[in-house]
């Protein structure tokens, strides 16, 4: 059986990933075999290393769920796709196909929904199978190392124009500049939003920076400044919306308490910790709290059109192009925050 390198998260432990030859895998009838052209590493991929993650992982399995590649080999029964189409994969790898959330087109919310890189092999590897109703074309004209970014462009997407609404003009804050946060940053931006402030954390000074390159008309540091007090004197009553993609839970009552009665606040961010958040201002300022979750094919077709134009700018975020078998390295560089983004490009034969 032929083997391939892979990066393998073998236990739920810290530090329990290493590069491993692990099979090519099989592809079942309506299955595709992915050859990669790129895979970027996402902040999920980083807390799974450190075994940090609040989502159950089935262990042992192949790290990477933000990829595109090249279609190798067809199952039996795929119709659509061709040998060496360039192609971008979704995220949701096993979806039940009948529940309500499924037909109605929100399978990303299916319950019993499974993702690479934590419920099935992902694709830190050379080959990767993917169900082919995930995967979509991209032009020539897009190169694997940006298209990767599809997947994290999604998810701003649909947290900032599908579960938000932006008008121009809208004051909106974006808490945590993160891949996620930043991305979020240039789609408010693209809709119109002005002000629009970003805030972080002591450290996030070359994140800020990348914030401002992206449509940031402020950014703040909120361990040095009153971000209230900034917010306020832009938008008297508070931001229309704020986005909450810290990754912390605390950061919720902030949201809140930066926001304007009958305003939005979008929370994007995982949070693996569990803390007390008073909900008064939600109440008291009649506020609308949306939580957003993945994303669906048609975010994705939008985002790929996106990413070929070239407006999300998103080489501001890329900061690390490496082989597969230095990837402990363009994880630590994520985790160190010397780069907001690492992608890594696996070897052809």
């Amino acid at each position: 059986m032929p083997t391939q390198p892979a990066v393998v998260q073998y236990a739920l432990a810290p530090l329990a990933v290493e590069l491993r030859e692990v099979p090519v895998p099989n592809i079942g009838d309506d299955d595709v075999l992915l050859e990669v052209g790129a895979v970027s590493v996402c902040g999920s991929d980083v807390h799974q290393s450190r075994n940090t993650q609040s989502w159950p992982v089935a262990v042992p399995v192949v790290l990477g769920h933000e990829f595109g590649g090249t279609v190798a080999r067809l199952g039996r029964t795929v119709r659509g796709f061709r040998e060496g189409d360039r192609v971008v994969s979704e995220t949701a790898a096993r979806i039940c196909g009948d529940c309500l959330m499924c037909r109605g087109g929100r399978y990303n919310l299916c319950p019993q929904r499974k993702g690479f890189g934590y419920g099935i092999d992902g694709a830190m590897s050379r080959f990767v199978s993917v169900p082919a109703r995930c995967l979509h074309r991209i032009p020539d004209s897009l190169p694997f190392d940006v298209a990767c970014l599809a997947e994290p462009h999604a998810v701003a997407y649909n947290a900032m124009c599908v579960n938000s609404t932006i008008r121009p003009g809208d004051a909106v804050v974006v808490l945590g500049p993160g891949p996620i946060g930043l991305l979020c940053t240039r789609m408010a931006a693209l809709s119109g939003a002005n002000p629009l402030i970003v805030a972080g954390l002591t450290g996030d000074e070359a994140r800020l920076d990348a914030a401002r390159s992206l449509g940031a008309t402020h950014v703040a540091n909120a361990e040095r400044g009153n971000l209230g007090e900034l917010v306020r004197s832009l938008s008297p009553l508070g931001a229309d919306l704020a986005c909450d993609a810290s990754g912390a839970s605390d950061t919720l009552e902030t949201a809140l308490r930066l926001t304007r009665p009958a305003g939005h606040v979008i929370k994007v961010g995982w949070s693996p910790d569990v803390i007390p958040v008073d909900v008064n201002p939600l109440v008291l300022g009649n506020i609308r709290l949306q939580g957003s979750f993945s994303h669906n094919y048609a975010v994705w077709e939008r985002v790929i059109h996106l990413l070929d134009t070239g407006v999300t700018k998103p080489d501001a975020i890329i900061g690390l192009r490496a082989p597969l078998e230095d990837w402990r390295e363009a994880f630590d560089a994520m985790h160190d925050r010397r780069v907001i983004k690492s992608v890594l490009v696996p070897a052809s034969a």
